[in-house]
């Protein structure tokens, strides 16, 4: 699998790293079982392959950006209740839809609210993406999904643990040899070309800057990784900063809103400086922090199918 750069520039990873606690090493145990998945390598193998299609223009495969809105719309909106602020943001051209992100159903929200055109990539985490078997059917029929790779903080918390404990060294050292983390040159290279070919075609990305899941409403995962506003400098593309409020703990018929602001385009220079990037995000994270709810309460009321729905697509 793949190795990603969205890394935080100016914090401690150490600082953001969980406890070990038996439940972060058996989470470390599962993501090494998952990077080892003969059928998730299969599958993440062939999507490459046929993204690789795009810079050579022989354009890859994927299901028509209006047909899998209409399904995803039909599928959504059966399940939640979902209300759309200033729709007047959203593009009509290639742009970064950069959402915050509070839960799995987050990607199907956006999907069932922007347009079919531009087609809409999305990236994510690799092994979340192919971890069950019928996402991987999904995925192969649909198309349109950019797999990261990254290690999980359970497995960072491992890493660094066991320069203190012994009983972790083989753990960690498996998950050093056996899980990418997405840092390779070759790997950059090859994600920055397909980035470079989907702007080029006029079509659009969907990246969660928070790069994980966060913890409350209305509140960022900070600090946001870089990513997203290093594509949008390097491309010139706006990058649109989109609140989703609502979906932390979601239940039938649940009101989610989603909530689009300004556009925010930045002087487009193929090596941007740290400082450049760092301003652009500053700038992006005062943005979607103003669209971001100053208090948050959760509705009372029954809540059907809590469980299912909030694990769905775990």
């Amino acid at each position: 699998m793949i190795k990603n750069d969205m890394k935080p520039q100016h914090t401690k990873n150490t600082s953001e790293l969980p406890l070990l606690t038996e439940s972060v090493i058996q989470r470390a145990k599962e993501g090494l079982q998952a990077a080892r998945n003969p059928s998730a390598i299969s599958a993440y193998n062939a999507v490459f392959a046929n993204l690789d299609r795009i810079p050579s223009g022989e354009g890859d495969h994927k299901v028509n950006g209006f047909v899998r809105r209409f399904f995803i719309r039909l599928f959504v909106h059966s399940l939640y209740t979902v209300s759309v602020e200033h729709a007047e943001n959203i593009p009509t051209g290639a742009a970064i839809i950069a959402p915050n992100h509070l839960n799995h159903i987050d990607p199907f929200l956006l999907l069932s609210i922007l347009p079919g055109d531009p087609f809409l990539y999305i990236l994510g985490d690799a092994r979340t993406l192919f971890n069950k078997e019928w996402k991987r059917w999904l995925i192969r029929i649909a198309g349109g999904v950019i797999p990261i790779d990254r290690l999980w903080k359970e497995e960072k918390a491992v890493i660094r643990g066991a320069e203190q404990r012994k009983d972790l060294a083989q753990l960690a050292d498996e998950i050093s040899r056996d899980v990418p983390d997405g840092a390779a040159i070759s790997t950059l290279r090859r994600l920055e070309s397909i980035h470079t070919a989907i702007f080029q075609q006029g079509d659009s990305l969907l990246i969660f800057p928070e790069g994980a899941l966060g913890v409350e409403e209305g509140k960022l995962r900070l600090p946001l990784k870089r990513g997203a506003l290093l594509y949008a400098i390097q491309s010139g593309a706006p990058i649109v900063p989109v609140a989703i409020i609502g979906s932390h703990d979601v239940y039938l018929r649940k009101k989610i809103i989603v909530r689009f602001g300004n556009p925010l385009q930045f002087q487009q220079k193929n090596r941007p400086s740290s400082r450049e990037v760092q301003m652009a995000l500053d700038s992006f994270q005062n943005e979607l922090e103003s669209l971001l709810p100053n208090q948050y309460t959760e509705p009372n009321g029954l809540k059907l199918f809590r469980f299912f729905l909030n694990h769905m697509f775990w």
